[in-house]
């Protein structure tokens, strides 16, 4: 399965029609299908890499948390109860799966007694896919409806009938949320996922190359050779003696690696927070590497640096949030005319797009402090 458009109206504070899309709008090139782009059908290619851009407190979290819980309902069939409230939320999800593009709608509706997210209004409709028809395959032509007649649990989506069952279709990485509880997160990844041990301390030395060793005891303690001494430390050792990027690194880079061994999308807010930017740069062609990159996986970030987005060498799959009464998203290639040659990070700095930050502001605090 692979989620290849988000449509939402009364999500957060976004504005309604709010949409997200995976397919490429612009000109696709043999270079473009070799690094940016990956095919998951004949003709029918998505993203590698998504970058969303904009100022602080302009919806970048947002459009993030609106692709999770997209993603959430394909693959885990139901929604967890978040920090903010999801009642009202109508959404339209294309998606591709076994040769068929599916368009479904549906509404969101938190019980406040039970305390779960109930599904209304479910629709599924099915076309098949056709490399002649790559173009339409957003048209309400062709589809039809596919709802099946039995009946589920209100807090369960009517893709199961599609899917027969839980199949996750990404992570999501939100780097303020890694605590003392990474290490063992890691160590059941290893465990669930069947990863070699050894992969564990490859992504660690890219951190530290000072660990020659890191091991699991038990739930809450571990085996740690630092500097060629060896000693066993509980979780919350482990995390004051670690810097806080090893912690975070050793979290995101096995998503990295379940992403792209089996072909799940990985969205990470703020991935410049606590990395260097080789390392971010080498997450991004990770994606682009073919060699590596080999189901096909998606990697959605937003980021601050807008060098960062020199490293796409497209324009469509860059979105560019902006707040006023309403989050609205637009997307660099159709809401824009820049030329393409340009450096992508001295149109942000130029204030192409209207995102600079507020110089007035920054002057009138300066005043203040005199």
């Amino acid at each position: 399965m692979k989620l290849l458009k988000v449509i939402a109206t009364g999500f957060k504070n976004c504005a309604d029609n709010f949409e997200i899309g995976l397919v490429p709008i612009a000109r696709k090139t043999a270079e473009d299908k070799e690094y940016e782009l990956v095919e998951i059908a004949d003709g029918l290619y998505t993203y590698s890499t998504v970058g969303v851009v904009g100022k602080n407190a302009s919806g970048k979290t947002s459009v993030l948390e609106l692709m999770s819980l997209s993603y959430e309902i394909l693959g885990n069939l139901r929604v967890e109860k978040k920090n903010f409230s999801v009642s009202g939320t109508k959404l339209t999800l294309f998606f591709y799966d076994e040769g068929s593009i599916y368009k479904y709608s549906l509404e969101l509706e938190e019980n406040l007694l039970g305390g779960n997210v109930i599904f209304k209004d479910q629709l599924i409709w099915k076309k098949k896919y056709y490399k002649s028809k790559v173009n339409d395959i957003f048209d309400d032509e062709g589809f039809e409806l596919a709802t099946s007649g039995n009946v589920l649990p209100e807090d369960t989506s009517i893709v199961f009938f599609v899917t027969k069952g839980i199949h996750p279709t990404a992570f999501h990485f939100n780097s303020l949320d890694v605590g003392q509880g990474a290490y063992g997160l890691a160590f059941n990844v290893l465990k669930n996922f069947n990863i070699p041990n050894d992969v564990l301390m490859k992504i660690i030395r890219v951190f530290d190359e000072n660990i020659s060793s890191l091991e699991m005891v038990d739930d809450n303690n571990f085996r740690l050779v630092f500097e060629g001494k060896e000693e066993v430390l509980s979780a919350q050792e482990l995390y004051f003696r670690l810097s806080s990027g090893t912690t975070k690194g050793i979290v995101l880079y096995m998503l990295v690696v379940l992403s792209l061994r089996d072909g799940f999308d990985l969205i990470i807010d703020e991935i410049e927070n606590h990395f260097h930017k080789t390392l971010v740069e080498n997450i991004i062609t990770l994606y682009k590497d073919k060699s590596v990159n080999k189901k096909n996986a998606t990697l959605i970030i937003a980021t601050h640096y807008c060098e960062i987005l020199d490293l796409f060498n497209r324009q469509d799959n860059i979105y560019i949030t902006k707040a006023d009464q309403k989050v609205k998203i637009l997307n660099m290639y159709s809401d824009f005319d820049v030329r393409t040659e340009l450096l992508k990070s001295k149109l942000f700095y130029n204030d192409v797009f209207k995102t600079a930050v507020n110089y007035e502001a920054l002057m009138d605090l300066k005043k203040e402090l005199k």
